[in-house]
């Protein structure tokens, strides 16, 4: 039997829940908050959409109760406060340090084996606090914002092209930030055709371009951040590690020398599968492509520092 736990039972948690269950990604599908009745009202308002919607997964919720957590394969969190316009997702850091270790720590009792997916930002930086504070091995600690990034790069792509976004492939690298992400678009393709063969170099510009402020165009349109991306981005990733399906997926994950880099979480292509990372991919990058990717890593390392300085590590 299957089971997976969503931290936090906000806009994201519960949209990747409702995913889970929708997919049947798990037999059981657990949804925590702090706040009473949130993800119990939630998941009884799911679980009414069962037989609407012809899933058998079932659905709990709970208010702080880590125990009913227990045994979890995976667990997913989301937890901290979301940005607003204007705020980089740099600027969560104080804040959601805490809330993502004290999380992290508390699930891990009940469920000392799972895997972990980490989606509250700033991503990248979560997920190495999460690695560090709890001595997991690398494997079982995964940031989700290159599945995300990735999936917004081919619907900027599939919009200018004018085609289905499911026929287009597509891969972004780096930090999950404004600045740091690396839409990668000389590899991207349509149903095998070179994209940078099908697009004038201004257009192809353009849509790197919306794709690595993406999260921030939302948040202006929306006033908080984007949810259902995000959610289901989330899904994915676990879909591919309880269903064991070797998929590449770019992912934020420790790197140790891969990609010239040491000593930080950042965004490059790995196979999932039952045991979390299985492979990390190492791509043939161009000059400008390396350049690009040292500096996301230097800023990353840079919001890194700022968990020291909050105490955080």
């Amino acid at each position: 039997m299957s089971k997976v736990t969503v931290v936090g039972a906000g806009n994201v948690g519960a949209t990747c829940a409702n995913v889970l269950a929708f997919n049947e990604v798990a037999d059981e599908v657990v949804m925590l908050d702090v706040k009473e009745g949130v993800s119990e009202g939630k998941a009884m308002d799911m679980m009414q959409t069962a037989q609407l919607l012809g899933f058998d997964t079932t659905i709990v919720g709970c208010t702080n109760d880590y125990e009913k957590t227990a045994n979890s394969d995976v667990i997913v969190i989301t937890s901290g406060i979301p940005r607003k316009p204007g705020m980089t997702r740099e600027e969560l850091i104080g804040v959601n340090a805490g809330i993502v270790k004290t999380v992290a720590v508390n699930a891990l009792k009940y469920s000392p084996n799972a895997i972990l997916v980490v989606i509250s930002n700033p991503m990248d930086t979560m997920t190495y606090l999460a690695l560090k504070s709890l001595g997991l091995p690398k494997n079982r600690v995964i940031g989700m914002g290159g599945a995300l990034d990735s999936s917004r790069f081919k619907y900027f792509l599939s919009q200018a092209l004018g085609c289905n976004a499911n026929e287009v492939e597509g891969m972004v690298i780096g930090g999950h930030g404004d600045t740091t992400m690396i839409p990668l678009a000389r590899l991207a393709t349509y149903k095998g055709q070179p994209v940078s063969a099908l697009l004038s170099e201004e257009k192809l510009s353009e849509v790197v371009a919306s794709t690595m402020v993406g999260g921030a165009t939302l948040t202006k349109l929306l006033g908080t951040s984007a949810w259902y991306a995000p959610g289901a981005a989330g899904a994915y990733v676990v879909e591919s590690i309880i269903h064991n399906q070797k998929k590449m997926i770019p992912c934020s994950v420790l790197l140790e020398g891969e990609y010239g880099e040491s000593d930080l979480c950042i965004g490059v292509p790995v196979i999932l599968g039952k045991n979390g990372i299985e492979k990390i991919v190492e791509l043939e990058l161009t000059a400008d492509e390396k350049e690009k990717f040292a500096a996301s890593a230097k800023a990353v390392h840079g919001t890194n520092a700022a968990l020291k300085e909050v105490g955080a590590l």
